[in-house]
Order: C-alpha cells, then structure tokens, then sequence
C-alpha cells in the first residue's frame, strides 16, 4: 500500500507513526510547514505539497487518509474515491448528511472501500469489553452509560473546532460521535432519541455539552454526557446486562490508564466477582484500526466502521441539534 495523508495537523502527523507495513508517498497540508514537519520525520520521505489534489493525481498512490478540519473532510474524499483510491476519513466524516450520502452513493458505485476514523473502537480495553459482550459474559444487555470529556485550554474557543464555518458542530459532534457509535457498537440502532446540546461555559456559538438519553427498538437504553467542561479529562463506559457489568476506564495518557473491569452478579447477589484488565503504556488504537483498514482492502469488505455506521451516527446527532 502507498498512502497519502491529506492533513498533517495533530491527527495526521499521529496517523503517520501507525501505518504498519505501509508506505507513506504524500504529505499535504494547506499550511506547508505541517506537511514539511511530518515529512521531514518519516522514514519513507514522503512527497509535501500544499495542494489535496497532486496526492489524489499520483497514480501509485492508491491509499488516501483524509484527516482535515470537517468542512474540508467530504469533498476532498469524494474526489479521492472518484479517482479509485481507498480512503480512510476521519470522523465526523462531513458537515451535513447531503455530503455523507453523496460519499455513500460513490462508494457504492466505485466498489470503494471507505473506513471512518473511530479509533476508539480499537482501544485494548474496549476490545477486550466487545469480546465479554460477544461471549455473553453478563448475560442479556440492559442499558449503558457513558461519560466522556476535557476541560479545553486557554483559547479553546478561539480554535478552528469552535468556528462554525470550519467545524460540523461543537462537542457532541468532538467527542460525541465516538461515544453514540459504540453505544450502536454495544447495543445496537436507536430509534427513540432524546436530549440536547448546550453551550455552559466557553465563549463560543458551538456547544460545550451535550447530555442524551437512547432506546432501542428492544427498550436497551444509552445514558450519556459528553462535555468540554470537565476539568478532569474523563473516559468512563458501564454497560450492564442481567448478570453482571462491563465498566470501561481511561484512554491513556491526562485520561488515566486504562482498564476493563468486569463485575459479575452472584447468583446469591451481594458482592460481585470482579476481575480487572489493565492496559498500561501507549496508545495502540491508531495502528490497529489501520491493520483493520488494510485487511478490509484485501478481502474487499465493507469495514465495520462504515460509512453507514457514520450516518446512522448523525442521524443521532441531528436529531439532538434539532432538538436543541
């Protein structure tokens, strides 16, 4: 594989460590001295430029990974995934859903494989969380609740993700799309979707917080928070089921280390069985979800981050917006 990488700010620069066996050919950047300072440091010594389409022109670059800021994400994917290229977007993806089903309907008529940046579903602890699930270790699922959030930093809100001409929304799109897709990930499709986005604290039109209530068609519940506001950086996940819970916390690094704890009900109730999973050291999601992004493209599958999965994602969010 020769990937290009469309935006070289503080994800794509990360998305250039995590290739794997891949070979970076393009560094790009609107602003050069970013595409210079990610080049300059890789091994592969990539091609820089300023401009998205000499990295979508090069023919021996079949790979694009797109991780501009949102309003720039859509268009320049489209045109990736016109040109035959495998991409790899970042979410959320797009700025409106006419944008997301455009990238959808090419995908589809190209055969292209499209896999969306949510990293968070490759994190060990949440994979480690997904396998108790799939073995059925609490039994029947209940509800789950979820937590997620930083405190920002001076001039936060004066940061392109605050600019509503750049960004496709405030916090419950940031850190919220993660969350809303692996409570899909956990519990499945939502068709009840209640709350609101609000904005507390920072000097801003974008929110800062955003508080949702989900139901599945089966009556499986998702309570969640996420929040600029949060002065501690905070990553927590339960999921409860009829014998026991999946608890989820941490991401590394200001999130703390993370962990999976499982508790499981006696049949005599009382003090749970409880068994901790810790997982200390750097941040791996980034490379495996592109070992997975590389075996989708060698079985030609759809991934399981999807951009169905994303629309399903901002059918959520919007839903919240326009209650809001």
């Amino acid at each position: 594989m020769n990937v290009g990488i469309i935006g070289c700010g503080l994800v794509g620069k990360k998305r250039s460590t995590q290739l794997d066996e891949a070979r970076l050919t393009w560094c790009c950047d609107h602003k050069f001295e970013n595409a210079e300072i990610v080049g300059s440091k890789h091994k592969d010594k990539p091609k820089l430029t300023k401009n998205w389409q000499d990295v979508i022109d090069d023919e021996e670059t079949d790979t694009i990974i797109v991780a501009t800021t949102h309003n720039m994400l859509a268009g320049i994917s489209l045109a990736a995934i016109k040109d035959g290229k495998n991409v790899l977007i970042e979410k959320p993806v797009c700025k409106d859903v006419k944008e997301l089903k455009n990238l959808i309907e090419a995908k589809n008529k190209n055969n292209a494989i499209v896999r969306v940046g949510f990293n968070h579903r490759y994190h060990p602890a949440v994979l480690k969380a997904r396998t108790l699930l799939d073995n059925e270790t609490i039994g029947e699922l209940m509800h789950m609740r979820a937590r997620y959030g930083h405190g920002g930093r001076k001039g936060y809100d004066r940061e392109w993700r605050a600019d509503p001409t750049l960004a496709a929304g405030g916090e419950l799109v940031e850190q919220g799309i993660h969350i809303i897709d692996l409570a899909r990930w956990f519990l499945g499709s939502f068709s009840d979707v209640q709350g609101f986005a609000t904005t507390s604290f920072w000097d801003q039109q974008l929110d800062d917080n955003a508080f949702l209530t989900l139901r599945t068609p089966d009556h499986k519940t998702a309570f969640m928070h996420v929040s600029c506001t949060e002065w501690k950086n905070t990553f927590s996940l339960e999921i409860y089921g009829k014998e026991g819970k999946i608890q989820v916390d941490g991401l590394g690094g200001s999130y703390g280390v993370e962990k999976c704890t499982l508790y499981q009900r006696p049949y005599s109730f009382g003090y749970p069985d409880t068994t901790i999973w810790e997982y200390p050291g750097e941040d791996k999601s980034w490379n495996e979800e592109f070992k997975d992004f590389v075996r989708d493209i060698k079985i030609k599958r759809n991934p399981s981050a999807s951009l169905e999965n994303a629309l399903e994602a901002w059918t959520v969010i919007n839903k919240i917006y326009e209650r809001s």
